[in-house]
C-alpha cells in the first residue's frame, strides 16, 4: 500500500491531506453528537414528569446537569414557562433551529473534501498521462513497457481519491444518521414539553 501511494506521484499528497482534514471533521462531528445522545427522549419524558410534578425550576435545574441539544432546547423553553405557551412555542421555535444548525455544522466541509478528493484523483490521473506521453516521446519508443508503466501510475491518483471519497461519504452518512434521529428526538420532546407546561398551567 506504501509502494502504490509512493508510485502514485505529488498527487497523491494532497489527496491525502484531504482525507484527513475530512476526518478530523467527521470525528468532531461525531464526538460533538455522541456527547448530546445522553438527553434523549427519555430525558424529555424525565422533564416534562418534573414539571408536572416538581415545576419548572426543578426541571430547568434538571436540563442545566445534561448536555446534548434535547436539554438545550427544553431548558430555553424552561425560562419561558411564566410568560405563556405562546412565549415557550416560540422560543422552542427559534431553540430548535439553533440546535438544528448545530448539529450540521461542518458538514459542508465534509462535503467538500467529498468532493474535492477524487477530482484530485482526475487531475493527477491527466498530469501523469501527459508525463507518460511525455515519456514516448522522449524515448521515441511506443513499446507497452513504456506505456503501461505510465498508465499505470497515473491511474493510481484516480483510484485513492475514489477510496478516500468514498470512505468520507460512509462516515459522513453515519454522521447524518445521528443528526436525523436527534431531529425527531427534539421534535418529540418539544410536543411532550408543551404538553407538560400546558397541562402545569
Amino acid at each position: 500500500m506504501v509502494q502504490l501511494f509512493v508510485d502514485g506521484g505529488g498527487f497523491m499528497w494532497p489527496i491525502l491531506f484531504i482525507f484527513i482534514i475530512g476526518f478530523v471533521f467527521v470525528g468532531e462531528r461525531l464526538y460533538h453528537l455522541i456527547r448530546g445522545l445522553s438527553s434523549n427522549e427519555e430525558f424529555a419524558m424525565n422533564v416534562a414528569s418534573t414539571v408536572e410534578s416538581s415545576g419548572t425550576k426543578a426541571a430547568k435545574d434538571l436540563c442545566d446537569q445534561s448536555l446534548g441539544p434535547v436539554a438545550n432546547l427544553c431548558s430555553s423553553a424552561l425560562e419561558k414557562a411564566d410568560s405563556g405557551i405562546e412565549a415557550v412555542e416560540k422560543t422552542l421555535d427559534q431553540s430548535g433551529a439553533i440546535e438544528m444548525a448545530s448539529m450540521e455544522k461542518n458538514m459542508t466541509w465534509i462535503s467538500l473534501c467529498i468532493a474535492t478528493a477524487p477530482m484530485l484523483g482526475f487531475l493527477g490521473t491527466v498530469w501523469g498521462m501527459i508525463q507518460a506521453f511525455n515519456d514516448i516521446k522522449m524515448a521515441n519508443d511506443i513499446s507497452p513497457a513504456v506505456v503501461a508503466g505510465g498508465i499505470s501510475v497515473a491511474l493510481l491518483t484516480t483510484a485513492f481519491g475514489l477510496v478516500v471519497a468514498v470512505i468520507l461519504q460512509i462516515l459522513q452518512n453515519a454522521v447524518m444518521y445521528i443528526i436525523d434521529n436527534q431531529i425527531v428526538t427534539l421534535q418529540k420532546s418539544t410536543t411532550m414539553l408543551l404538553d407538560a407546561i400546558a397541562n402545569k398551567k
